[in-house]
């Protein structure tokens, strides 16, 4: 059962996915419609998960579900299905971990894990730098810790 943000628990589970490519707009719309229908009878051991689910800045997939009645391996499994399934209707890629996003003057930018270090020394990256950590995992962390600046982040033990 689909539920507001805001009406999920802080301690709800986060998945979030990257696009490999800003999304377009009509393409966005279509993929939140996906994303209301999947979420509108995602469930758990016969149960239906408490969720939401939205897609941010044109390339960040976010499912949230509170986890009270513990969601099993199967519900997972159903929501990688449904995202492998968005990537091959538009043509996307959800699930490249090695390239990072970062803000710079509200637009959102790639650098690839192999280039990071090169990005930080040449001062395209710097300690302010606003990173999205994907690797959130409740609600509040996603509202709170999900655009960090990089001397805040995990990025910082990759640039040692």
């Amino acid at each position: 059962m689909r539920r507001d943000l805001i009406a999920l628990d802080d301690r709800s589970k986060v998945w979030v996915y990257q696009s490999n490519v800003h999304i377009e707009d009509e393409i966005c719309d279509s993929i939140r419609e996906q994303i209301y229908d999947f979420t509108m009878q995602w469930s758990s051991h016969g149960q239906e998960l408490q969720c939401y689910g939205n897609l941010f800045h044109n390339r960040f997939l976010v499912l949230v579900a509170d986890d009270t009645t513990h969601i099993g391996g199967c519900s997972i499994d159903s929501s990688v299905h449904f995202i492998k399934s968005l990537e091959h209707k538009f043509n996307l890629d959800f699930f490249d971990r090695l390239n990072f996003s970062y803000v710079v003057d509200d637009h959102f930018n790639f650098v690839h894990n192999s280039e990071l270090k090169e990005a930080y020394t040449s001062g395209q990256l710097n300690d302010d730098t606003l990173m999205v950590n994907n690797l959130v995992k409740t609600k509040e962390e996603f509202l709170t810790q999900w655009i960090i600046p990089l001397n805040e982040s995990w990025y910082k033990k990759l640039l040692a």
